[in-house]
């Protein structure tokens, strides 16, 4: 009869273990692999093409060549790249508030209960999302018109004198007045599935505390959806930095309102495709991409630090 000593038997058991271990993280790696290629393709080589871009400078003579960091010194020092940052720091400060609080007011209508007709209320809302961002621009576009438009109908037909909402002093709440129409819904459709999976156990503590609807919104269903409020409003923040389409679009419209670097993304696009300065509008993109890194990760951190605290 042979006998297997103990340390054999281990090592044999150790060896499985890794072989199986082994074979766990190749079959992980198959799958995570074409989603890795595919990031790094769209995602990361753009990234460091364009980066690699912005420390070039076409001369005149002489062609290509690496100037440093001087592309991304001449865009700290650009009135019209700090004129549009702070055009669309000053729509992300009025315009995200005002849609993140009407999104949350259909959500909480919503889960009320109390709403007639929320199946319809709900489609209505969340219907504008679904219309492409160049066709809303149009449509809103021609209603914005004093000639041609709503506002010249109405003006016309009332006598009223209803003031340009394509003017240089009104066209960024115009721009506004777009972007809410075309998100509310689609942040009430994220706040309102994060109140439907709150336990139901907190509504009824609330009810035998004899808690008002005022105080369960308050110390029950906003504290239970804050990670969803923190995500929505680092979806905007990052759509507000991107702002672009509106703007292009509107452009033919009121070219006296929006100039070319309106926003830093339209600026970068028009010093790319309009003034063929490609390494120095990759500098403008990568400083915006910081920028709204930079933004979001503090809104993030706050959310989280106030998420632990609570």
């Amino acid at each position: 009869m042979t006998t297997v000593s103990p340390a054999v038997s281990t090592g044999s058991a150790v060896r499985r273990r890794r072989r199986v271990g082994a074979k766990r993280s190749s079959t992980g790696w198959a799958f995570l692999g074409p989603f890795m290629i595919v990031f790094a393709l769209v995602f990361i080589a753009p990234i460091i093409y364009a980066i690699y871009l912005s420390l070039f400078r076409d001369q005149l003579i002489g062609g290509s060549s690496f100037v440093g960091l001087d592309n991304y010194m001449v865009a700290v020092q650009d009135g019209n790249f700090w004129a549009g940052l702070s055009r669309v720091s000053l729509f992300l400060a009025v315009q995200v508030p005002i849609m993140l609080f009407l999104s949350l007011l259909a959500a909480l209508a919503l889960d009320s209960g109390r709403l007639y007709g929320s199946n319809f209320f709900r489609l209505s809302i969340f219907l504008p999302y679904a219309v492409p961002a160049v066709v809303a621009t149009l449509m809103w576009g021609f209603m914005y018109g004093t000639r041609f438009g709503l506002v010249g109908n109405i003006n016309e037909l009332l006598g009223t004198g209803l003031p340009d909402p394509l003017s240089p002093d009104l066209i960024l709440a115009s721009i506004a007045n777009i972007v809410t129409w075309e998100f509310v819904g689609y942040n009430m459709i994220i706040f309102y599935a994060a109140l439907r999976v709150i336990s139901p156990s907190l509504y009824e503590a609330a009810a035998i505390d004899g808690a008002s609807q005022l105080r369960v919104i308050l110390h029950v269903k906003l504290p239970a959806i804050r990670g969803a409020l923190v995500v929505a409003a680092i979806f905007s923040i990052i759509g507000s930095f991107q702002l672009f389409n509106e703007p292009s679009i509107l452009q033919t419209i009121a070219p006296n309102a929006i100039t070319s670097s309106f926003t830093p993304n339209l600026y970068a696009y028009n010093l790319s495709f309009s003034g063929g300065q490609y390494n120095y509008a990759a500098a403008v993109a990568i400083i915006m991409g910081v920028v709204t890194m930079i933004i979001a990760y503090a809104v993030q951190l706050r959310g989280m630090r106030k998420d632990g605290q609570s």
